[in-house]
């Protein structure tokens, strides 16, 4: 049996990238999106602090005097930025998986609070607009870009697999590549429709939303009987 060829959209850590090494996979990485974080004031938040992603807490930290903030409630989407938020000394009142998820606790349960979502230049309308519906008191501060960073793959280069982490990155490899019989292995549902609105079909999302757990979908549909245990992000 030939070698099992990958290719991840985004370079990952040493101990992710390890996982295909002891799988004996051919890894490919190169970065399709590009992340900057914006300056911004602290003195226009509300109550309660809304994340969608670890960008945005990675953002915030760069800030001067944020700390401030780690007295504020907080609700955000996705396990590992709830555990890099708790890392910097927030509590983490709600996540979810999904941002739909997160609407739905703060419409049904939390809707007389006041919220700032720190939010990403590319970010989906999900929360805004559900909050807005609802009549929720929010603003919404931008405090990173996301920008596509299109790289043409050689054609020489014959994947079995690529994981994709976001739909920005969907967009940026679709810019110069084309999907053929490939599976593509996805962090979350709004990463597969984004595939599925380019005719894509060879897709494989992860249960839970995290690199680790993309990365153990692409080792066990190749290697059924193969048992391994995610191995947290640095």
């Amino acid at each position: 049996m030939s070698q099992i060829s990958i290719l991840s959209t985004k370079t990952l850590s040493a101990e992710q990238r390890q996982v295909f090494i002891d799988a004996d996979f051919d890894l490919l990485e190169q970065d399709f999106i590009e992340i900057k974080n914006n300056l911004f004031e602290l003195d226009k938040f509300n109550d309660n602090l809304i994340f969608s992603s670890q960008n945005a807490v990675a953002s915030l930290i760069e800030q001067s005097g944020w700390e401030v903030l780690k007295t504020k409630m907080v609700f955000c989407v996705g396990i590992k930025t709830k555990e890099l938020l708790e890392a910097n000394g927030f509590t983490v009142s709600v996540y979810m998986d999904y941002a739909s998820e997160l609407a739905e606790i703060i419409t049904l349960i939390y809707s007389k609070e006041s919220y700032t979502f720190l939010s990403g230049n590319l970010r989906k309308e999900t929360l805004p607009a559900a909050l807005k519906s609802e009549g929720i008191t929010f603003n919404e501060i931008e405090v990173y870009q996301t920008t596509l960073a299109p790289f043409k793959i050689s054609d020489q280069e014959n994947f079995d697999g690529i994981m994709f982490f976001s739909p920005s990155a969907v967009e940026s490899y679709l810019s110069n590549n084309k999907i053929k019989k490939e599976i593509c292995f996805c962090v979350g549902n709004t990463t597969a429709k984004s595939l599925e609105l380019n005719k894509v079909k060879n897709i494989v999302i992860a249960e839970i939303p995290t690199i680790e757990d993309v990365i153990i979908e692409v080792i066990q549909y190749y290697n059924p009987e193969e048992s391994i245990e995610p191995t947290a992000e640095n």
